[in-house]
């Protein structure tokens, strides 16, 4: 998957913008905690996924440790919507805090030496895991809501973050 310049960016931002009160429109909203890059975009209108939306949220889940862009699951991206609405109520406008999204083998591996807790076959080298925190909701209160969800695995890391995935459905 191509870089994606910031113009084009811009614009998925300000289609993001134009679609949010559309019915059926799901958008999403980030903060790479590495990067400080944000971006809030309308990723799928009813059943269909916008190619844009969803490039702009690869790039800004790109492992920022070697800048390698994955193509992220589309249910990953649901799951996130479902559990905006539930944790944060009618939070809408709720920017998830991205602490790590798509993984590449290298630095999963390189993580894999340093601690303890990361997965050898991590569901972050497919696109189909993110650690998150959003600001204003209690850790507890996103763990909960995403267990409460079933849509695949939570992790809880107390005091830093959850994860969430779109595997089976289990937790830690």
């Amino acid at each position: 998957m191509a870089l994606v310049p910031r113009p084009l960016l811009a614009a998925v931002e300000a289609l993001a913008r134009e679609r949010a009160g559309e019915p059926g429109t799901r958008t999403l909203a980030f903060r790479n905690t590495h990067t400080a890059e944000t971006l809030e975009v309308a990723f799928a209108a009813g059943d269909l996924y916008l190619e844009p939306g969803l490039e702009a949220i690869a790039w800004i889940l790109r492992d920022h440790r070697t800048g390698d862009v994955a193509p992220i699951d589309p249910k990953l991206l649901d799951l996130l919507h479902l559990l905006r609405t539930e944790a944060a109520g009618a939070g809408e406008r709720a920017v998830f805090e991205i602490i790590s999204g798509y993984r590449s083998p290298r630095s999963n591996e390189a993580l894999r030496q340093r601690s303890g807790g990361v997965a050898r076959h991590s569901l972050h080298m497919k696109g189909m895991a993110a650690d998150v925190r959003l600001p204003g909701v209690s850790l507890v209160t996103l763990r909960d809501a995403a267990l409460d969800l079933k849509r695949g695995g939570v992790g809880y890391y107390a005091g830093e973050f959850v994860h969430v995935d779109t595997g089976g459905v289990r937790r830690w």
